[in-house]
């Protein structure tokens, strides 16, 4: 009876670090190689991160990578498949190479170079269609890289080849619900191929991209045997005994909440731990955007590494002071409050000899707000100059939609922990974050879920004087950026022409806004980042 053991190895790569990924590569080898592995298999390009964007553009960039796989094979204590760039014959491709025994043994080149939603890679690389099966202990290998498997050809090809198993390297960054979608792929390709799959994905933030890991195992049946937990590194074994897997650990799914609240602390870990931020300054405001981001980053990064500042203006109702108060204390962060009424003071005293002579116009009322927010963004940034921590920015997807945010104001900061989050989303994480228990406990006090949002600029303000409620707004943002589907389908679904009319207007007229925001943590199918270009300059007149 013949047995071969692969171990996953779903580890945290950064991109450009090549001679750290080798370690964390070689790392999973030593501890694949202890629990008995024959063979590593590792993320799509875990040599140098993913994705690398215009490094790939450079010639010294391939021959670094190159010097590192080579260096990678010598030292490799046990037969690894390892995910890297490459460059031949003056072509670059996506590629996955066999190291055993110190040699290259074989290269596999990616076929289907995505080129849609955050992904661009046919910039950057020439596509293949060449298959590449390897043999181990007598059973014949294919590879595949990440969309590869998406499509049928590249699986076929290596089954055609003589492949009996199948193992997908994949960098598939997390989005809401993509796991069964991940799972629905992979089983079409098991039943086009009889072959079965291994699937080892990436875990890690990469700017606004956070790779969930979770990695699996699925037999000839289309049966999951394996399931790797998410947002964790691992190195887990899959044993296949006469050419079938055999049950493994299966991690148990957790509650959307659940997922994307670990999406988001992953993601603000990475970003300030790869790029080295000492910490995090977040301005509160007493209400559920800033208090959720400060959970996020204090249950991310540790209360020590997190400074809270508070900004009362005489609008700011008591109510948010004590919330505020209660919430800092609950979670031990460091807490300053600094009024801004006197700069307010002061601003007014300036600018009143050039407002003196100027005609009443749709943004005077503004005018005062908008210097509130910038006052805010100016002591928050100050504070950041000085102490190195990074500004992180509290706005919601619902908010940078529709312009509903100051440009050097509440937008000013250096990372938006929640810019990918609707507002609605938003209250269900605030929800879950105060059913955590132990430590954490409930540290989002209910006055804040509860009372009606404001940004508190002016007397009596509710958000809803300026917008539609939010469950009508998220539909119809939604609906239009992620689904674009065009106006009169939005209102065919029930929504109010008046209101999606309103909506519509202010997401394209504030795409300046949104070039400027700073980049923030993707967890839907299309965020506003790589996945969402549209012209700021644009005459076109959507279908009614």
């Amino acid at each position: 009876m013949s047995s071969l053991k692969i171990a996953i190895g779903q580890i945290n790569c950064t991109v450009g670090d090549l001679a750290g990924n080798a370690d964390r590569i070689l790392e999973a080898g030593v501890r694949a190689k202890a629990l008995g592995a024959d063979l590593l298999v590792t993320p799509e390009l875990a040599l140098c991160g993913y994705p690398p964007e215009d490094l790939l553009l450079r010639p010294d960039f391939y021959r670094a990578c190159r010097r590192e796989l080579e260096a990678l094979a010598a030292d490799a204590p046990l037969p690894m498949i390892v995910g890297h760039p490459e460059e031949r014959d003056g072509k670059h491709h996506n590629a996955a190479s066999f190291l055993q025994d110190g040699p290259i043994r074989a290269t596999y080149r990616k076929r289907r170079l995505p080129n849609y939603e955050v992904f661009d890679e046919e910039r950057y690389f020439v596509a293949d269609v060449d298959p590449c099966v390897i043999e181990l202990q007598g059973l014949p290998i294919g590879l595949n890289i990440c969309a590869d498997v998406w499509e049928a050809p590249a699986a076929a090809a290596a089954c055609e080849a003589g492949a009996k198993l199948l193992l997908a390297l994949n960098a598939s960054p997390f989005h809401m619900n993509k796991q069964q979608h991940r799972y629905e792929v992979l089983r079409e390709r098991v039943r086009d191929t009889g072959m079965p799959i291994i699937y080892a994905n990436m875990v890690g933030g990469q700017d606004e991209l956070v790779f969930d890991g979770a990695s699996f195992a699925m037999d000839g049946t289309g049966r999951v045997t394996h399931q790797l937990p998410a947002f964790v590194e691992a190195v887990e074994i899959v044993e296949i005994r006469d050419g079938r897997i055999l049950p493994g650990r299966i991690a148990p799914a957790k509650p959307i909440e659940a997922e994307v609240y670990e999406v988001l602390k992953l993601g603000v870990r990475d970003y300030l731990g790869k790029n080295g931020f000492p910490g995090a300054i977040i301005g509160l405001s007493g209400g559920i955007d800033s208090a959720l981001t400060l959970c996020i980053a204090v249950d991310a990064l540790g209360a020590d590494k997190v400074r809270a500042v508070m900004m009362p203006s005489p609008y700011t109702a008591q109510m948010s002071l004590d919330d505020s108060r209660a919430m800092v204390e609950h979670l031990g962060v460091r807490y300053d409050e600094i009024p801004i009424e006197p700069a307010m003071k002061t601003y007014e005293t300036m600018l009143e000899p050039l407002f003196a002579d100027l005609p009443p116009t749709a943004w005077a009322d503004t005018t005062p707000e908008n210097i509130q927010a910038r006052i805010r963004g100016m002591v928050l940034m100050a504070l950041s100059n000085r102490t190195g921590r990074i500004v992180l920015t509290t706005g919601n997807k619902s908010e940078m939609a529709v312009g509903y945010a100051t440009l050097y104001g509440d937008m000013a900061g250096g990372f938006a922990v929640i810019k990918d989050v609707f507002k609605t989303l938003v209250y269900r994480l605030a929800r879950y974050r105060n059913t955590l228990g132990g430590v954490q406990g409930p540290a989002i006090p209910e006055n804040i879920i509860t009372r009606p949002p404001s940004a508190e600029l002016r007397p009596d303000q509710t958000d809803q004087d300026s917008l539609p409620p939010y469950d009508i707004l998220d539909g119809i943002i939604e609906a239009y950026m992620e689904r674009d589907q065009s106006p009169r389908e939005i209102v065919a679904m029930g929504y109010p022409e008046a209101d999606v009319r309103r909506v519509v207007g202010m997401l394209k007229r504030n795409e300046y806004k949104r070039r400027q925001a700073p980049v923030g943590i993707r967890i839907s199918q299309r965020g506003f980042g790589k996945d969402w270009r549209y012209p700021i300059t644009s005459r076109y007149t959507d279908e009614w």
